[in-house]
């Protein structure tokens, strides 16, 4: 997918791996400065483009998200594209609301939905003073559809979905384009402990996962990226408020005849 981000700035949260990491190269490799943000060192995968720069922040230190951001508009000048990908889930307390801890609870929302709000509040400000901006926020399937014992990050994403449509509603007459996008399993160091690798903790449910996914197959990090790169896009610009789900079929419908 040819996309020309020349001239653009871009900051990606949760850059250092994964799907950040897929989708800060493919904006790179498209001519846009990208910031690869992490609570992790970033450097090694920003190294690997003359038009990457790593900056440590974590989503959840206000003091970080602003000194980031100052940064960025004091070296650049502009700061034309957010994508809010910086996220966690649980693997340890995969258990009923009745037994989630209240600790986990707020681990939770504070990296996959305060978080994205305080870097959204950030980077807003920067673009409603250029009357310009893309901000994208990676929400999941499971922010649409819940799934069983994931109460808490269920709970933030189907947060980010609406959080994203509201910042639609506020940001567009500003000109500033949100939009998001809800990947179904993908395929990352994440999920090959979880489930794709041979000493994954749920291995032994993958097929039945898979099972309930047309295409049968978890995504690629670069199948989100280029979902990305359509929404960073400077000829699309009337999808807004949109939440593109990526998932291969999984919310489609039923994947198994009763």
């Amino acid at each position: 997918m040819q996309v020309d981000l020349s001239g653009k700035v871009s900051l990606v949260t949760g850059a250092a791996r994964g799907i950040g990491q897929a989708i800060a190269d493919r904006l790179a490799a498209s001519g846009s400065r990208v910031i690869y943000a992490d609570c992790d060192d970033a450097s090694a995968v920003a190294a690997q483009s003359p038009q990457a720069v790593a900056m440590k922040m974590d989503v959840t230190d206000r003091a970080q998200i602003d000194a980031t951001v100052g940064r960025i508009v004091a070296d650049y000048g502009r700061l034309d594209l957010l994508v809010n990908n910086a996220g966690v889930n649980t693997a340890r307390h995969r258990v009923t609301i009745d037994e989630f801890p209240r600790a986990e609870w707020d681990r939770l929302l504070a990296v996959d939905l305060t978080g994205l709000y305080e870097v959204s509040q950030a980077a807003a400000r920067v673009m409603r003073t250029q009357r310009s901006g893309r901000i994208i926020n990676i929400a999941s399937i499971v922010g649409l559809v819940p799934l069983r014992l994931q109460c808490a990050f269920a709970a933030a994403k189907a947060g980010v979905v609406n959080l994203t449509k509201a910042m639609a509603l506020e940001l567009g007459p500003l000109g500033i384009l949100v939009n998001g996008i809800a990947p179904g399993s993908i395929l990352t160091e994440g999920t090959r402990q979880l489930f794709y690798g041979p000493e994954g903790q749920f291995k032994d449910s993958v097929q039945r996962m898979l099972a309930h996914v047309p295409l049968g197959r978890p995504g690629t990090t670069d199948e989100i990226a280029v979902a990305a790169l359509f929404l960073a896009d400077p000829e699309n610009a009337y999808t807004h408020g949109h939440i593109l789900t990526v998932d291969g079929g999984w919310t489609a419908g039923y994947a198994r005849e009763f």
